[in-house]
């Protein structure tokens, strides 16, 4: 998921960062990809609705 899917759905940077628990900094600093862990949280936060990215096993 990117970084733009998540704010579309938060609705902003800020309400974002609060439903992760974390700094409207912290999430200025992703990539446009967010990090892995981070995406399964949203997966989690949004029920579904926002998918983590899958990674092929190494």
């Amino acid at each position: 998921m990117t970084k733009t899917e998540a704010i579309k759905y938060f609705g902003s940077i800020s309400d974002l960062a609060k439903a992760l628990g974390t700094s409207y900094e912290a999430i200025r600093q992703w990539g446009d990809e967010i990090p892995e862990l981070r995406q399964y949280q949203i997966e989690v936060l949004t029920k579904g609705a926002l998918r983590a990215d899958q990674k092929p096993a190494a």
